[in-house]
């Protein structure tokens, strides 16, 4: 009865997992690092650009290139190769080959339709931020850090030119529509002018002088006329300045948007000029005057696209969304919400149940997944900048965030309302923390204090100072009495929490202190070094147990699992690494992530580990001594994929435990000698992964 009871549950679970997997095509587990279960978020966007039909969007980040049907918001690939951030992505004339350029220092082309590598370009020194195809398709351009503009032939990945004269980073190039001449934007504040054949530079236009460049790379910023007479570039000087091709003399400045212009696209008429900032604006090319004004976009129109026909406009923005414009009248007749956060997330919370994950972002959003499913839950929002620390309280009901906007909020979990905004920081917020017992909440600000406020009223109860700079972390001993605060000043300093008195100062640290832990027991402290130093205190001594290094690293964050018996670090150089505790020796190093880890944090059951990071994505690790160690133990049938048979196979095998006749311990993933429930979540989190 009970084998009936076990697999009757499990057939109930499969049943839910395969209408999943159909209905959301698992991306979450698409293209994942070996070890990860899971990934939450679509990283951190640096370019977004159409195919050349309309039908799809192009996002451009960490961890890839991520493609999306632009007619329904569905996401339906992810292709990676490169080993860092992707900065500027192109589309081929036909559409049929995508451009990369990378941190990697590579540029990259792909088959759109099947997501495989075509050829690897290499030639540049320093990161690449920009590409661009000729309108034939032949030829490609690409630009970056190293100051130089590189020419390549699609079709042999020879490179023709390299063009120097930029001083500074490159961060935009475009071809002319008849492909003999090719334009490209520095950091030098020029746009430089260039004939293909010869390779010479023609002309240096000046005139967005005194600004700032290096945003260039986040965008297309010039643009050649469809006559190529003409050529538009967009500064962060809040102007967009049009240029005679042929003569290198400016004709007209357009003025009005008062921040940042990141995008500018010419109609394919010619007739009007479109440019995305904190709005996107159409002008009129002949009179240099505004037509409208699009407003709607909560933070920069990152990307502008006008339709084949010329009478919509296409903007998309930072905010997650692409919004289509009526040409003629400037109304917005559309849309499309891209979910997931798409910048850098600098924390990341368990719910003390295990079933939900919540996670602060640069997008000024808080957001909580379902660990089941990887889908979205709820978006808190009302910060106003880029909330650093998340935490819940012990009893699951209330979160907490803490923001750049110097503000600290307690949310209702349930209904995504505020219950009470907290102020009294004069700069910034890095930290929060809950006391044991939910009435009391922390919080560490870059304005050299600890606040510590009554939960209940919203209301302050202590200010702690004593460190001589900005506080980054806070933590409660499990005992609620002890609040242990660090700060860049190299010190950590331990305070009783129901006074706010001091009551002891730990001085070994060499480097700032990022991040604060507490042994599940309360009886270890452990900080984590921007030296790559791991440090483990006896919390009632003061005194230093245990020193860790890592080659070469600089620690962000620090997590002891729930037993005590592990403490894993998320890094400068991206890797998160997992140590133990008894002996200080590293245990694995989990890699993947393309970008600083800013914060680690372990499920209630110690299976799991969420690493948050700049890149702008949530990684889930198996850190059970099994699965983490074979990723596709549950490919029972060898053929490469976990999928349907495998789980034909592994349903016979449930309710049988060693000594029954049948068994097989293949399928005891958790290796407790039964094949039970528990190695069915095992099994669950492996379906739909590959080779």
């Amino acid at each position: 009865m009970n084998r009936i009871w076990i697999l009757s549950t499990v057939l109930l679970m499969a049943a839910a997992l395969f209408a999943q997997a159909a209905r959301a095509q698992d991306y979450n587990r698409w293209n994942l690092p070996d070890g990860a279960l899971m990934r939450l978020g679509k990283g951190d966007v640096r370019d977004v650009v159409w195919s050349p039909d309309r039908t799809r969007l192009a996002l451009g980040g960490s961890p890839g290139i991520w493609l999306y049907d632009a007619r329904t918001g569905a996401h339906t690939r992810l292709i990676t190769g490169h080993s860092h951030r992707v900065n500027g992505i192109a589309f081929s004339p036909d559409g049929l080959t995508l451009a990369s350029g990378s941190r990697d220092h590579t540029v990259r082309l792909w088959y759109v339709a099947t997501g495989q590598e075509k050829s690897i370009l290499t030639g540049h020194t320093d990161d690449v931020d920009a590409v661009a195809f000729s309108q034939d398709g032949t030829t490609l351009a690409s630009a970056g850090s190293d100051a130089t503009v590189r020419v390549w032939d699609v079709a042999t990945g020879q490179e023709q030119h390299t063009l120097a004269g930029h001083v500074g980073r490159v961060g935009a190039v475009v071809f002319s529509p008849d492909g003999r001449t090719l334009a490209s934007a520095g950091s030098d504040a020029t746009v430089r002018v260039w004939d293909l054949v010869t390779g010479e530079e023609q002309h240096t236009l000046t005139g967005h002088a005194g600004e700032d460049w290096s945003f260039i790379g986040l965008a297309r910023s010039i643009v050649f006329s469809p006559d190529g007479l003409t050529l538009a570039s967009a500064g962060s000087d809040s102007t967009v300045r049009m240029w005679d091709v042929a003569t290198g003399q400016k004709k007209s400045t357009l003025t009005g948007h008062g921040t940042i212009v990141y995008s500018v696209v010419f109609s394919p008429d010619g007739s009007t000029l479109a440019s995305g900032g904190r709005t996107a604006r159409l002008w009129d090319v002949a009179t240099g005057q505004e037509r409208h004004a699009l407003t709607g976009h909560t933070w920069f129109a990152r990307s502008v696209a006008f339709s084949p026909d010329g009478t919509t406009l296409s903007t998309a923005d930072k905010d997650n969304t692409v919004r289509v414009w009526d040409v003629e009248t400037g109304q917005k007749q559309s849309t499309l919400t891209l979910t997931g956060h798409t910048w850098q997330v600098h924390s990341v919370a368990f719910s003390p149940d295990g079933k939900t994950l919540a996670s602060g972002s640069w997008d000024f959003t808080v957001r909580l997944w379902d660990m089941a499913t990887g889908q979205e839950i709820r978006t808190f929002t009302g910060h106003t900048a880029s909330v650093r620390s998340v935490a819940f309280s012990p009893d699951g009901k209330t979160l907490a965030s803490g923001g750049f906007d110097r503000t600290v909020r307690l949310w209702d979990v349930a209904t995504g309302q505020g219950k009470h905004t907290l102020t009294g920081h004069s700069r910034w917020i890095y930290s929060v923390a809950f006391s044991p017992d939910g009435t009391t909440l922390a919080s560490a600000g870059c304005d050299s204090t600890v606040r510590l406020w009554d939960v209940a009223t919203g209301q302050g109860k202590h200010t702690l100072t004593g460190h001589a700079a900005k506080f980054y972390s806070v933590a409660f001993s499990p005992d609620g009495r002890t609040l242990a605060s660090s700060s860049p000043d190299k010190t950590v300093r331990l305070w009783d929490a129901a006074t706010g008195n001091e009551k002891n100062t730990l001085e070994a640290h060499t480097r700032w202190i990022y991040s604060l832990a507490f042994s599940p027991d309360g009886t270890t402290l452990a900080g984590a070094d921007g030296d790559g130093t791991l440090r483990v205190w006896n919390a009632a001594t003061g005194q230093l147990i245990r020193t860790h290094t890592a080659y070469k690293e600089s620690f962000r964050s620090v997590a002891f699992s729930p037993d005590g018996t592990t403490l894993a670090t998320g890094s400068l150089r991206n890797p998160v690494w997992l140590w133990d505790t008894a002996t200080g020796q590293d245990i694995r190093t989990l890699t993947g992530h393309t970008a600083p880890v800013r914060s680690v944090a372990f499920s209630p059951d110690g299976g799991t580990l969420a690493s948050g990071s700049y890149d702008g994505t949530i990684l889930l690790w198996d850190v059970s001594s099994r699965a983490a160690l074979q990723p596709l133990a549950a490919d029972f049938d060898s053929d490469g994929v976990v999928g349907f048979s495998d789980f034909l196979k592994f349903a016979a095998q449930v309710g049988l435990g060693h000594g029954d006749a049948g068994y097989d311990a293949r399928f005891d993933l958790n290796g407790d000698g039964e094949v039970s429930s528990a190695d069915w979540w095992i099994f669950n989190n492996s379906f739909g992964r590959g080779t």
